[in-house]
């Protein structure tokens, strides 16, 4: 399928040949006959893109200090190479879809194929979207004009937490297509509207729709325009409908508010905010969320877990319904909105006029007649460098997050090995990571991946939970498995796998967790040097994780297992391999509050070692994400952030100080892969696998 993809490095706006993303238990698959391209929104992105560093730079100062933190830890090297990763992801666009339900998932009620309805889905021929992110048309609005949904949606939201009532006096500032739609949702309501601007045709269209219009443009001074219309009381309320950096909108709309009015930033605008402004009005200021409660909330909108309506009457669908029963009631004029009209093959020059200054308002891309689903669902070739035929490791990958992308494919592509398939759930991420690596395919679908003859190893970065359920599928499909941690989330998964792998007999193929830094330099040198002595280790490890959102998925039991079984597996795994000896005994305790998942580990060798993990989320960026330390028989060996090693009592060696971090991502890959090549071992044993996996299990339990 088509979809449209925009650059975060240039700006370049482009039209793709991508895989239909997969339709899961909650949502919706929709097929597309028009789109609005929300034209402030996405003319910043645009601008973003085509700025330069500097520029970026200056739009972001909290990803610059972001950088800045990571330099310290991580080196130049590593943090360039993330920023670079960063911007050469391509942008999805667009959250003004319209179509006809093509599927649904398992899970969802309500909706049925055949239904027109309006969604948040991407500028593509077909969209995959949460069933509470649709909303059912009604007949008598047109595609078009059910294009306006969520745009309406979110200027419906900020009205809503205006408070406005019947006969207020309110201010709109800036009338783009939020504002515009704002005047009418509010002409309807029955307020008393001021529309203030500078574009001429936008403040006539203004005073169509029945507001007082106030000409920037023409010298006109906004504040006292607003007094003589509220009989120089003040007006009840301001939505600051803009978008700009200045101050100035804020400003103003305290100046023009009564006392105790309110005012809601549904756009942008800078908020260097005077406490005088606000101190002597008591006024309300807020900033209005997109199209309404649940926006951002996982539960809401991955999990299709809605709000009970007697508690929360106006939802994110909800909005999108009472926007639609307004076109259908002839409140909303949303033809006098639309100013240009583009065919999909044809977006680049649509955004080409939003970004440049001939005037435009509503810019509707309309979709060619599709396939069907089904004719779509085939993995797509894409365009790379050939790599010879009848290598011995043939790649396919099921995963194409960030880390994946920007470490650990990267990492399998430098061993020489045939890329030939790629898989990602939204498809668009396989295709991108497909032309940047030299995949010859691109797909959506797993079992693409797993049955493929011609492929020989599968490598899976995907969620925690499907960790599992691809490993022994892979396995049984007779393909080598290199799987990121962690094995399996569950005592249950851990069983499944061993038992899987078990009856293969002697035909089992390999199976590798990346565990990757037992391959590092520094460690590889640390375990050369304590396997020189024949004495038992103490280890202790620290590691400076940071805090993650309590609503992020890896903090999820079910999906990302919680952070000791998603990262502490690491650091288990580390420590089994520089003891060399099996786990006797493992103990933990986790600090109360929140996630628990800042805990001192414990563990008991069966050679007599120790070894200590204190798995921290409250300390400071600043600080070095891990340090180890090595002590052994008088001599005490230091790793800093995998960056530099310091020996004391014993000879670390030379050359032992890196540029750049170097966790072994690389040396694990080149590992597994040479691996194959040889017809050797696992780099790891399946018995450290399973073990590890297991103690791991426990300890997220006990904790």
């Amino acid at each position: 399928m088509k979809q449209v993809v925009q650059s975060l490095r240039t700006g370049a706006v482009d039209v793709l040949d991508v895989p239909l993303p997969q339709l899961g238990p909650q949502s919706i698959r929709i097929r597309t006959s028009v789109s609005l391209i929300s034209s402030g929104t996405e003319r910043m992105m645009i601008e973003f893109g085509r700025g330069g560093w500097l520029k970026k730079a200056r739009q972001q100062p909290d990803k610059v200090r972001m950088v800045r933190d990571k330099m310290k830890t991580d080196g130049v090297s590593a943090t360039l190479k993330s920023v670079h990763n960063k911007l050469d992801q391509p942008l999805a666009p667009g959250y003004c879809n319209v179509g006809v339900v093509d599927a649904v998932g398992s899970a969802v009620l309500g909706f049925e194929p055949g239904v027109r309805v309006a969604s948040n889905g991407k500028h593509a021929e077909y969209v995959v979207v949460p069933h509470t992110l649709c909303a059912r048309i009604p007949d008598n609005v047109s595609d078009e004009d059910a294009a306006f949904t969520v745009i309406g949606a979110i200027a419906l939201q900020g009205i809503r937490l205006a408070a406005v009532s019947l006969g207020e006096t309110v201010a709109v500032m800036g009338l783009g297509l939020i504002g515009l739609l704002a005047v009418q949702l509010l002409r309807a309501q029955g307020c008393r509207v001021i529309g203030i601007d500078f574009d001429p045709a936008r403040l006539a269209l203004a005073e169509k729709f029945g507001a007082h219009a106030v000409r920037l443009g023409e010298g006109a001074d906004p504040v006292a325009a607003a007094m003589r219309y509220s009989r120089n009381r003040g007006v009840d309320a301001v939505l600051i409908c803009a978008a700009t950096d200045s101050n100035e909108p804020v400003h103003q709309a305290a100046q023009m508010s009564r006392k105790r009015g309110r005012i809601v930033l549904v756009g942008v605008a800078g908020l260097q905010l005077s406490r005088a402004d606000f101190f002597e009005k008591e006024l309300t200021f807020q900033v209005s969320c997109s199209y309404g409660p649940g926006r951002y909330d996982p539960a809401y909108e991955e999990r299709g877990i809605d709000y009970p309506f007697g508690y929360v009457r106006w939802t994110e669908q909800r909005n999108f319904e009472a926007v639609l029963d307004m076109i259908a009631a002839g409140a909303l004029d949303c033809a006098a909105l639309r100013s240009h009209e583009f065919a999909l093959e044809q977006a680049e020059a649509a955004y080409d006029l939003i970004a440049g200054s001939e005037p435009s308002l509503g810019v509707m891309l309309r979709y060619p007649a599709q396939d069907s689903a089904e004719e779509r669902a085939a993995p797509i070739a894409v365009d790379t460098v050939p790599r010879p035929e009848g290598a011995s490791v043939v790649i396919n990958a099921i995963g194409a997050g960030n880390y994946a992308s920007a470490v650990l494919l990267p990492a399998f592509a430098a061993t020489g090995a045939q890329l030939r398939q790629i898989v990602s759930n939204a498809g668009l991420s396989a295709s991108t990571q497909a032309r940047r690596l030299g995949f010859a395919l691109a797909s959506s679908d797993p079992a693409d991946a797993l049955s493929d003859p011609q492929a020989n190893t599968v490598v899976i970065s995907t969620r925690h939970d499907s960790h599992a359920d691809f490993v022994v599928r892979a396995l049984a499909a007779g393909k080598h498995v290199f799987v990121e941690k962690p094995l399996a989330l569950t005592a249950d998964e851990v069983a499944s796998i061993e038992t899987g792998a078990t009856g293969l007999g002697k035909a089992r193929p390999l199976l590798m967790v990346g565990f990757n830094r037992r391959f590092a330099p520094h460690v590889v040198r640390i375990k050369e040097l304590i396997d020189a002595v024949d004495a038992p280790k103490s280890f202790t490890y620290t590691v400076n994780a940071g805090a993650i959102p309590l609503d992020s998925w890896i903090q999820d039991r079910d999906v990302g297992g919680g952070r000791v079984i998603g990262e502490c597996c690491h650091f288990i795994d580390l420590l089994r391999h520089l003891a060399g000896a099996p786990i006797s005994d493992a103990a933990i305790v986790a600090m109360d509050g929140g996630a628990r998942d800042t805990v001192a580990i414990q563990l008991r060798f069966a050679d007599g070692s120790i070894g200590s993990i204190q798995y921290l989320a409250n300390g400071h960026k600043g600080f070095a994400k891990e340090r180890l330390g090595v002590f052994q028989a008088g001599r005490v060996l230091q790793l800093d952030n995998f960056r530099k090693l310091t020996g004391y009592g014993v000879n670390a060696g030379r050359g032992i100080g890196l540029f750049r971090q170097d966790k072994g991502q690389e040396h694990c890959a080149r590992a597994f892969v040479d691996a194959i090549r040889n017809g050797q071992p696992s780099p790891i044993a399946f018995d450290e696998l399973i073990e590890v996996a297991r103690v791991t299990v426990a300890l997220a339990e006990a904790a």
